[in-house]
Parts: C-alpha cells; sequence; structure tokens
C-alpha cells in the first residue's frame, strides 16, 4: 500500500509540474455570474447555452405547474426493476414526437449513453468508423465493444470514403460516429455529405452526438441534423438534457426496434438507478417549451456572429463556427496563468488541458450564452482584442 501511494503521489507531482494537475474548487452560481471566493464573474465556462438554468421564474413556473407526483427526489431503483416512474414515458414520447422517430430513451447522463449504446450493437464482425475528435465517452463506448473500431481524420470526408470503400465488403454492419458540434474546437461536422456517404452503403449506421447542439441549432432546438435537413437520416441520435437544456441525463431518437434491443442489452441502462423522477419532470417542461425558445437561439446566434466577426477582424483565428470559440494558449503553464488574468478581469474562464486535449493544444474555451447582454459582449471583446 506504501508504494502504491508513493507512486500515485509522484504521478500527482509530474501532472503539477506539467500545468495538468486538477483539483475541485468551490464556486456558487448566482444567475450568468459566478461567485468564487468573493468576486463575482461573468461565467463564461458553462454549458448553460440558452441561460435556462439561470431562468429562476422558469423553474418557479414549473413547480407551481407540476403534478405532486412528480416532484420526487429518488427512483430508488433501476428502470427495469420498480424505477420506471410514468414521467420517463412521457418524455420519451414528447423526445420521439419532437424528431419525428417511432421512439426515443432516456438515460442518466451523456457519458452513460455513450458508453453503452456503441457496445450494445457493435460486436464480433462489426466496425466503427469514429472521427478522429469525437468525446471520450465515445471513445470509451468504442473501447468497451467487441467491434473493430477505426477514427478517421476529423471532419475528412476523403479518408472516411476511402475507410468506407475498403471495408464495406468485410464486415456486416459498419457505424459511422460524430458529433454535430465539436465540444473542445466548436466546429461542426459536414452532416450533409456525411448522410450521402452513408445512403451508398445499406448496413452503414450514423451515430450522431448532439450534446451541444441541443436546444441551440435549428427551428425547434433540435440540433444540427434538424437545422441540416437530415434528421431521417441519422439512425441513433443521442443528446444531452444536462446542457443547454438545464436538466440532466440524455436520449437517443431512434427506431422501435433499436429502443427494445438499448432496453434489453445495454449495461449503464440496466445496471443503474434511474434518474428521479423530479428530474424527468423538468426536462419534459423543458423539452415540451423547446420549439418556442427561437427567441434564445436568435440571441445566441447574434452573439456568436458579433464575438466571431469581432475576432476575425482582430486576426484571431480558430476551427469554431459555433458558440463555444476556443482560444488557443498550447502550453498548460501558460493556459492557467491566462484563465487565472481573465478571472481578475471579471471573466470566470478554466484551462483545458491534456489528456481532455492533445498534449502542446492547451487552451481556453469560451461558452457562449443566449442571456449575455450587450455591455458584457462588448466588454468581452475589447479585453480579448487587447490580449491579441
Amino acid at each position: 500500500m506504501d508504494k502504491l501511494i508513493n507512486d500515485l503521489q509522484a504521478n500527482l507531482e509530474e501532472l503539477k509540474i506539467a500545468g495538468n494537475y486538477r483539483s475541485l474548487a468551490h464556486a456558487v452560481q448566482e444567475g450568468r455570474y459566478l461567485l468564487k471566493q468573493g468576486e463575482c464573474m461573468l461565467n463564461l465556462s458553462s454549458n448553460d447555452y440558452l441561460g435556462l438554468a439561470a431562468d429562476h421564474a422558469l423553474y418557479a413556473e414549473f413547480l407551481h405547474n407540476a403534478p405532486p407526483e412528480h416532484l420526487i427526489p429518488s427512483s430508488s431503483s433501476s428502470r427495469l426493476l420498480t424505477g420506471n416512474h410514468p414521467v420517463f414515458d412521457e418524455l420519451e414520447v414528447a423526445l420521439a414526437r419532437l424528431y419525428g422517430t417511432q421512439s426515443a430513451l432516456v438515460f442518466n447522463s451523456g457519458y452513460d449513453a455513450n458508453t453503452g449504446i456503441l457496445p450494445a450493437f457493435a460486436q464480433r464482425g462489426d466496425l466503427i468508423l469514429a472521427d478522429k475528435l469525437v468525446h471520450a465517452s465515445l471513445i470509451d463506448g468504442m473501447r468497451l465493444s467487441q467491434a473493430h473500431w477505426f477514427r478517421f481524420k476529423h471532419n475528412n470526408l476523403t479518408h472516411l470514403t476511402r475507410l468506407l470503400q475498403s471495408n464495406a465488403a468485410n464486415y456486416r454492419r459498419i457505424i459511422i460516429v460524430t458529433e454535430s458540434i465539436f465540444s473542445m474546437d466548436g466546429d461542426e461536422a459536414p452532416l450533409r455529405d456525411i448522410v450521402q456517404l452513408k445512403r451508398q452503403y445499406p448496413h452503414v449506421l450514423l451515430y450522431v452526438d448532439e450534446a451541444h447542439a441541443f436546444g441551440v441549432r435549428g427551428p425547434k432546438g433540435l440540433g444540427c441534423a434538424e437545422e441540416a435537413g437530415v434528421l431521417p437520416d441519422i439512425d441513433l441520435l443521442v443528446g444531452t438534457l444536462g446542457k443547454a437544456a438545464a436538466s440532466a441525463g440524455a436520449f437517443v431518437a431512434c427506431n422501435q426496434t433499436l429502443r427494445n434491443h438499448l432496453v434489453n442489452h445495454m449495461r449503464p441502462f440496466i445496471f443503474t438507478t434511474a434518474l428521479p423522477p423530479l428530474v424527468a419532470a423538468w426536462s419534459l417542461y423543458i423539452v415540451r417549451h423547446l420549439p418556442e425558445m427561437q427567441g434564445r437561439r436568435q440571441r445566441l446566434a447574434e452573439i456568436t456572429r458579433h464575438v466571431h466577426d469581432a475576432l476575425n477582424r482582430q486576426g484571431i483565428q480558430t476551427a469554431s463556427r459555433s458558440h463555444i470559440i476556443p482560444l488557443p494558449v498550447g502550453d498548460s503553464t501558460q493556459a492557467l496563468q491566462l484563465a487565472e488574468e481573465m478571472q481578475r478581469h471579471g471573466f470566470y474562464l478554466l484551462p483545458v488541458r491534456p489528456p481532455t486535449v492533445p498534449e502542446g493544444t492547451a487552451r481556453l474555451r469560451l461558452s457562449l450564452r443566449a442571456d449575455l447582454v450587450d455591455e458584457e459582449v462588448e466588454k468581452l471583446i475589447k479585453y480579448l482584442s487587447s490580449k491579441k
């Protein structure tokens, strides 16, 4: 035991030297602001893209109208035992109707979804082709599956085409996996092109993680697939309820047979206590109102365009075309220092460091939100311009 502790401590010291050590800090959110050690800062590291988590009036309205039987703080069991409260069915029906799919299935988190869906479908004799920059949860899902898997060059249709052409005849089933908006770079997958490619192969399934687009993009807030007009071509569309929807959990919209298969074979779904009915009820409330929130989506889009245009005028170039804007630094220690400096100026940003991103690509990730006021946006732009 002593040797183990010593080895672990040595590893932690190495992380500190490299600027990659992580620790938990207390912070209290107040609307779009965050209080930390007595300092009030504009929260630009949150995934509360529509500002719903900061909308206390919205939550008060939900509590006022929610049936008492929905406000239960624990399921106390998995959904396959006694935890399948009727509100889960209501939420899944609402999601399926929005997406125009036969069914939907709700999970405890996006990580549960991505680590469970792929192993449930991808077996020996199957192949997974995933974008190089997909989330760690998808990589873990591939590792847990029994399929062969390969990561194609980021957003590179030529590479993906070549892999499909050379492997199509060798596998029973191929699953293409991508995010719609990539969480670290804020750029977007060419969904229309990927769909056109997928249509050429009847045994190819398309899995799209819309975690950072659900609620934010599309006329009804259903994500980039809705915006691109390719929803019917997505076999497994995963969205999270813990980001723009300001709740917790995740879901997949899919065919009924695929859903039934997951209920019977997806380990993170089978072997875990369900979300509290209270959480599912709040998610249902948001999902039902999501199509009406186009004003918030338009406001976020306006802020996003304005910040991108300002950065471009200053010669600050990024791959992002979304509300997630990386500010590249490179060195982890320097990224820490820049984050601390921005916090001193009233902007709460955190550094993203290895292993979340590759060595030498540490950055700050700016998460824009719809509830920013013009003065705050201008203050942010002025500060970033001064750091060019």
